[in-house]
């Protein structure tokens, strides 16, 4: 386990993922981990209606749902101050401006990868 792992139960969780398998993946080891899925969004859209609508205490953003880059989504993160991971097939030095210097899970990624990805947010 990682060592700051045991700040993870209970914490809130939006996940902003269109590839249904990694969402599902994302989905069952944030619940071993023991977070809170309080939502998942496929779309922009969505992902704007849950950060207006739903309190979370993180985000998991993929950059790019469905052809369209997250970076709005990512940019009201950080204008909330709320931490976000971005998980990600792009090689980091290809990743917006506002995706820099956040916590990054490169696709394919496990569960000890979410974790420390998790944890690293946190710690940010």
């Amino acid at each position: 386990m990682v060592p700051s792992a045991r700040r993870l139960p209970g914490l809130r969780v939006l996940v902003v993922e269109d590839e249904a398998l990694v969402g599902m993946s994302i989905e069952n080891w944030l619940l071993e981990l023991g977070c809170e899925l309080v939502a998942v969004a496929v779309r922009i859209d969505e992902a704007v209606l849950a950060l207006r609508q739903t309190g979370f205490d993180l985000a998991i953003l993929d950059v790019n749902l469905g052809g369209i880059i997250s970076e709005p989504i990512a940019v009201e993160l950080r204008h909330r101050g709320i931490p976000f991971i971005v998980a990600t097939g792009y090689a980091p030095g290809a990743f917006p401006v506002a995706f820099q210097n956040v916590p990054a899970l490169q696709k394919p990624f496990d569960k000890i990868g979410l974790e420390t990805a998790l944890c690293a947010a946190l710690a940010a």
